[in-house]
């Protein structure tokens, strides 16, 4: 399983549900057949939900992923105390459904900024374009980008400087640009 890293802004974007959470329990259960005929195993988590920032009026009950990793399925620890931020794909009907490259994140990993993003500031910037810079310098193609630079400025790091406080988000020209809470952002940030 390989995934390629994505900005938090974009995992909430590209998914149907995300919510911070808690995980109660684990099953594994069988979900159909595959086309040879041989049972399809997934593990569903049954979950508490704490708050929906994104997602159906409906409180999302179970959570399922594959049951291993190599076949990019998500553990969660089922203890009830780690609190989860879970950026998933809907399933409806109160399940959703996850996968490596989802972003699901512990809720005391993430920064002030994230935190407060996902109420509203995540999802003004949904329109614009994040492009990861993997080496420098790089350049945007258009005006509704953003330059993801923490890959190439902090060695091949997914969770720096940008990822933990920057929101890219679209401006009344149209264009897009990050967007950091109250302080502006360095000079030098902005010219790399």
């Amino acid at each position: 399983c390989s995934c390629s890293p994505i900005h938090p802004q974009q995992a909430f974007c590209n998914a149907d549900v995300v919510i911070r959470a808690k995980a109660v329990s684990a099953k594994e259960v069988d979900s159909g057949n595959d086309i040879y005929g041989n049972p399809i195993k997934r593990i569903q988590y049954e979950i508490k939900q704490i708050k929906m920032f994104k997602g159906p009026d409906k409180d999302i009950e179970f959570i399922y992923t594959a049951p291993s990793t190599a076949v990019c399925g998500r553990l969660l620890d089922t203890g009830g105390k780690k609190e989860y931020l879970i950026a998933g794909k809907s399933e409806g009907n109160g399940k959703m459904h996850i996968t490596l490259c989802d972003l699901v994140s512990t809720w005391d990993s993430l920064s002030p900024t994230q935190k407060k993003s996902l109420n509203q500031r995540y999802q003004m910037g949904c329109e614009c374009k994040i492009s990861r810079c993997l080496s420098i310098p790089c350049y945007v193609s258009s005006s509704d980008e953003c330059l993801w630079t923490d890959w190439a400025m902090e060695k091949n790091n997914v969770d720096g400087r940008q990822a933990k406080h920057y929101a890219c988000i679209k401006r009344s020209d149209g264009s897009c640009a990050w967007y950091r809470g109250m302080a502006p952002p360095k000079q030098e940030f902005l010219d790399i």
